[in-house]
């Protein structure tokens, strides 16, 4: 039987839980020590088995504990960007958990030229049309490009995904290309980065913390509840009764992301943001790497 806390039940406790969610100055950073039993070894252990590069931030809200591995580091955005670009389109486009009602309508090549299209390249809706809630639902549940494309063309393009960030307080996090471009990855490259702290912070404040307002932030949140694409990174590694609301990001040399906030039963919100990348331009996406190192953070903070 499914024990998880219901959506409706998670969506209800995020206002409660926003206050104390808040992400204060002083975190705590907890198992950074190098014994054997320490998390920054295994995490370090795993990245060296998967011949990756990896980076994390977890934080347990109402503890404050906190476990950062590359923090700080760089690492291709890639699709995790779609979670801002919705926050952005629901504080500036809607305000009150609302959208307008008309359709958005948009050629075939704007579906041909994304790269991945599952829900906009439907014949209805190339036919047809979609509003701005389901282009956002698409981006976010279903990693849609185009979705994200036409919704970064309402907000003004890339650059008013990283003007968003700042205004919420991330520094680091930015978007320069649109889709699919943004997701080359090579390293050492600087646009279209973020890095875990910087995303993993965010994700808090858009779900948990103030700044949306709450009808905005529980629609948000509900559709990182429905995400479709990430049954094999965060979810996979942690226990099946949390509750997880992330957004994947896939791109090249094997990039591999998973960003998010999950509630353990009966507990606060849990804030997790891996990322990962490789050195080969061919490397696959790797998504054990991602979900080993959730079922390490989450011994670790509970």
């Amino acid at each position: 039987m499914d024990v998880r806390p219901s959506r409706r039940g998670v969506l209800g406790g995020v206002a409660a839980a926003a206050l104390a969610a808040v992400l204060p100055t002083g975190e705590r950073a907890f198992a950074e020590g190098t014994g054997a039993d320490g998390v920054t070894v295994r995490l370090r252990a795993l990245e060296r088995a998967h011949s990756a590069r990896l980076g994390v931030f977890a934080r347990d809200a109402v503890t404050g504990r906190t476990v950062l591995y590359r923090a700080d580091e760089l690492f291709p955005l890639c699709s995790t960007f779609k979670t801002i670009a919705v926050a952005a389109v629901l504080r500036d486009l809607g305000g009150d958990g609302t959208f307008p009602a008309e359709r958005i309508r948009y050629a075939e090549k704007d579906v041909t030229g994304s790269g991945y299209a599952p829900i906009t390249g439907l014949p209805e809706n190339l036919e047809g049309g979609m509003t701005v809630a389901e282009l956002c639902a698409a981006a976010i549940e279903h990693s849609d490009n185009a979705a994200a494309n036409l919704l970064l063309r309402e907000l003004g393009g890339p650059d008013a995904v990283t003007r968003f960030c700042r205004s919420i307080g991330d520094r680091v996090t930015r978007l320069d290309r649109w889709e699919p471009e943004l997701n080359s990855a090579e390293p050492g490259r600087v646009t279209d980065t973020t890095s875990p702290r910087a995303i993993g912070r965010t994700h808090a404040r858009l779900t948990v913390g103030d700044a949306l307002a709450a009808p905005d932030r529980e629609r948000l949140t509900g559709w990182l509840l429905g995400n479709t694409t990430g049954g094999n990174r965060l979810r996979a590694g942690l226990p099946k009764d949390w509750s997880v609301a992330e957004k994947t990001g896939t791109g090249g040399y094997g990039t591999t992301n998973d960003v998010g906030v999950t509630w353990p039963p009966g507990r606060g919100p849990i804030t997790m943001a891996v990322l990962s990348t490789r050195h080969d331009s061919a490397a696959p996406a790797d998504e054990p790497l991602i979900a080993e190192a959730a079922a390490l953070l989450a011994a670790a903070l509970t």
